[in-house]
């Protein structure tokens, strides 16, 4: 006890009575005794609505949002899926309607992306 006594007095830049008084009241706090900045039961009433807000779950809404259909990249995608499947040897099929494309030459197997970028922001 000496110890802490004498390092609480070289950080605070306190006096030894001080320092005990510190440490007896840091034991009463541990042991849960009632202190004089407890609160009243006034204020511990008035803070029990909001601690017990605190508690209440949030529900959380992990529906999948609706996307709008893009036509045009669906457009372009079907517009080049029958142009190369008018070639032959190309087999073609459309993966994802509105950004894959997958073809098989001889035997080799591609696929084509389409990606539409934003507008730069300005």
């Amino acid at each position: 006890m000496n110890d802490q006594v004498q390092k609480l007095m070289k950080k605070l830049d306190i006096s030894e009575a001080e320092a005990r008084e510190i440490l007896a009241y840091d034991e009463d706090v541990d042991k849960g005794k009632k202190t004089e900045f407890d609160l009243t039961p006034e204020q511990e009433k008035s803070t029990r609505k909001y601690r017990q807000a605190e508690r209440k779950q949030t529900a959380y809404n992990f529906a999948k949002r609706e996307r709008k259909p893009d036509l045009e990249k669906r457009q372009i995608i079907e517009e080049i899926a029958n142009f190369l499947s008018e070639k032959d040897g190309f087999d073609v099929s459309i993966i994802k309607k509105e950004r894959e494309i997958s073809l098989i030459v001889g035997s080799n197997d591609y696929s084509i992306t389409l990606i539409k970028h934003r507008p730069p922001k300005k």
